[in-house]
């Protein structure tokens, strides 16, 4: 694995923990400020790593990656321009998990295609078990969203 893909690697996984934690925090009206931050840099910085791969043409991934910087624009002006007034709290919110979810789902399709017993289970990436995976990812990121947007007030936990 060259040193890009090890850092790409890295930092993906570590947005995706610390995005699981912010999303901990939405479901449960509680604030993780050093672990948000931790979150939008790292989600931004996987995506704009992610374009220094050699490109042999529009992919999947390439299309994620650009809409994740389209995402990641109103979603760190929410939080850091507009301290999510009004409005801006929802499209926190939502940025924040569409964020969340795309990481996610990436790692769903690189599993698949690198994990050699997930390999196993699905070699085109069309089967079943793929889709079943990032059916099931959908839902849960539906759920959370929901329950994010219903139960995180920044104002009623003290800020």
């Amino acid at each position: 694995m060259s040193g890009l893909t090890s850092f790409h690697v890295i930092i993906s996984l570590i947005g995706i923990v610390s995005g699981l934690v912010v999303a901990y925090g939405f479901v449960t009206a509680r604030r993780f400020e050093q672990t948000t931050w931790v979150f939008l840099i790292t989600t931004l910085a996987t995506s704009v790593t992610g374009f220094f791969f050699p490109y042999h043409g529009f992919t999947p991934g390439i299309g994620v990656g650009i809409i994740s910087v389209l995402i990641f624009i109103p979603t760190i002006a929410a939080r850091y321009k507009y301290n999510l007034a009004g409005i801006w709290r929802q499209v926190f919110v939502i940025g924040s998990i569409v964020l969340l979810y795309f990481n996610c789902l990436v790692l769903i399709v690189q599993s698949f295609q690198k994990v050699p017993a997930l390999n196993a289970l699905a070699p085109t990436g069309g089967e079943p078990a793929v889709t079943i995976s990032q059916v099931v990812l959908l839902i849960a990121a539906v759920i959370v969203g929901f329950l994010s947007v219903r139960r995180f007030r920044p104002a009623l936990i003290g800020f």
